[in-house]
């Protein structure tokens, strides 16, 4: 190990790879941890790391300020980097190509580490097809004020199906307030195929478990915990396992066996105790390549769902209108529909448009919350018919940026106590610019 004023070089597996300021704090709130801190724990589970993303192009989600700071997303591997380190191109539903990295060893770990990526997200694909994914994601996604006991209760709801369809799925906490469930599968079929049958797996899920789940899209629909089927988009991408989350207490995204799920709590696994956890039993997703599984049964799920009535269900936003797609519209902004149109069918509800308004749009999240608490002393009223599933708490994604919105369903607000629309406080949304710069070379 080499030192100077600005970088350690470490020495991994015969390679050096230079952690510039080693010493910069990336968690400073409830845990102390610095960049090489950071290094250092994903240099001790790394064989459980690179099972995740091994031959896997990734994206960059760089906190190069730290956990605390802003992040942005780098598709593009870049142009400085070491010789021995991997890259494929991808291509994306804009159309457009990037050249990603492809990280195969602890020395690239560590690497990637260095420019902040806190996270590591891979695509659902290994280098040698880039078509055909070899894992389905399932996303359990809590609303806000959603117990981790009712997020537990819906993984082993999922389980109980993954085993009518013979599938195996691999849980893993998180590292926030939710569970993954990976599932390995042949590569024999396409994103599109993919994202279908997770979306009959969310449905089935949500039959069974009415209360408790939802497949439902916008979140003013939604209740309980979100199956996020369109995690299996191509373009979308998930924090893999041993991923380090940017909350206070630095917690991991940690595998986890089945028997373990009913009692876990995520706040157990953090960067100061899975390196030991790892240690004393190792990596509880190893054999998770072992055998793929089919996707045929999910598929046969989808034909039935479609027989009865049930479409697809929307895409995420950047996506072009696919075949079959409802309107992509939330019902609390849809129009009312030209007398012409065709009629839905009388067995289908109509959609409520729900009345909503946008509290606060800020990069930091602590600052929109702190938004909506100013929001509910200026309206005590309203804010105590709140109920949970009122407050929508969006994780906002532009093409390198992020940033929370939130916003409050008002419709157990009586309509003379609802408040207007306000400006919201604060409203730092940093996609503004662009998109009212695009707005103005718009034909007229």
């Amino acid at each position: 190990m080499k030192k100077d004023d600005t970088a350690e070089v470490l020495s991994i597996e015969g390679r050096e790879v230079a952690v510039t300021h080693p010493d910069k704090p990336y968690f400073s709130k409830q845990t102390k941890l610095s960049k090489l801190d950071l290094v250092r724990y994903y240099l001790s589970v790394a064989p459980g790391a690179l099972a995740g993303i091994r031959d896997r192009p990734l994206v960059l989600k760089r906190f190069v300020n730290g956990a605390e700071a802003e992040a942005f997303y780098q598709k593009r591997a870049p142009a400085q980097r070491p010789e021995w380190l991997r890259t494929v191109t991808l291509s994306f539903p804009s159309g457009r190509k990037a050249e990603e990295v492809v990280i195969n060893d602890a020395a690239g770990l560590a690497w990637i580490v260095n420019l902040g990526c806190i996270e590591l997200h891979p695509h659902a694909v290994r280098s040698g097809d880039l078509d055909h994914p070899d894992e389905l994601r399932i996303d359990l996604d809590p609303g806000p004020g959603v117990s981790w006991e009712d997020v537990r209760r819906v993984a082993l709801e999922v389980k109980s199906l993954l085993d009518e369809m013979g599938l195996r799925g691999w849980p893993k906490t998180s590292g926030s307030r939710g569970i993954h469930i990976n599932i390995r599968i042949k590569p024999r079929w396409t994103f599109v195929e993919v994202r279908r049958a997770a979306l009959a797996l969310s449905r089935a899920v949500e039959r069974r478990a009415p209360t408790l789940a939802s497949s439902k899209w916008w979140k003013e629909e939604r209740h309980g915990v979100f199956l996020d089927y369109n995690q299996n988009a191509k373009d979308r991408t998930t924090c893999s396992a041993y991923s380090v989350r940017p909350v206070p207490d630095a917690r991991v995204s940690t595998p986890l066996d089945w028997d373990e799920v009913p009692d876990c709590d995520p706040a157990d696994f953090t960067v100061l105790t899975v390196p030991q956890r790892f240690a004393e039993i190792g990596d509880p997703h190893r054999d998770m390549d072992a055998k793929p599984g089919s996707l045929e049964k999910l598929l046969e799920l989808a034909d039935e769902d479609e027989k009865s009535g049930l479409g697809d269900a929307p895409w995420p936003p950047h996506f072009r209108k696919m075949e079959g797609e409802p309107s992509r519209v939330a019902p609390s902004r849809a129009r009312s529909k030209p007398k012409d149109a065709v009629k839905e069918s009388t067995d289908k509800k109509p959609r409520t448009k729900m009345p909503l308004l946008v509290i606060a749009n800020s990069p930091k999240k602590d600052a929109a919350l702190a938004g909506l608490e100013r929001w509910k002393r200026r309206h005590p009223k309203v804010a105590r018919l709140l109920v949970v599933d009122d407050v929508l708490l969006d994780s906002m994604r532009g093409r390198s940026s992020t940033w929370t919105r939130i916003r409050v369903n008002l419709r157990h607000v009586p309509e003379a106590l609802r408040p207007p629309q306000e400006t919201p406080d604060p409203d730092d949304d940093p996609t503004r610019e662009w998109r009212e710069a695009r707005a103005l070379k718009r034909p007229k």
